[in-house]
């Protein structure tokens, strides 16, 4: 995905950088931390729940980066 297309459907790409463990009520989701690659905010490592398969290194299309999931364990 180009830059004029990440910018066009208003995502940025976030690479994940760690895998911190499962999450939800049946272990569905993954909760991984990964580094902001472009915009205001790049370079800045977030914490960000995700639905599907991922592996370290993949590159994640976020909508919005202001916001952080809340850690596992509540804590």
């Amino acid at each position: 995905m180009s830059a004029e297309q990440s910018e066009g459907d208003g995502s940025t790409p976030a690479e994940v950088i760690e895998i911190v463990g499962k999450t939800g009520m049946h272990g569905e989701a993954m909760q991984v931390k990964c580094r902001i690659r472009e915009g205001s905010n790049k370079g800045r490592i977030i914490t960000r729940n995700v639905l599907g398969p991922v592996r370290e290194g993949d590159v994640l299309q976020l909508r919005e980066t202001a916001r952080e999931a809340d850690t596992i364990g509540g804590q």
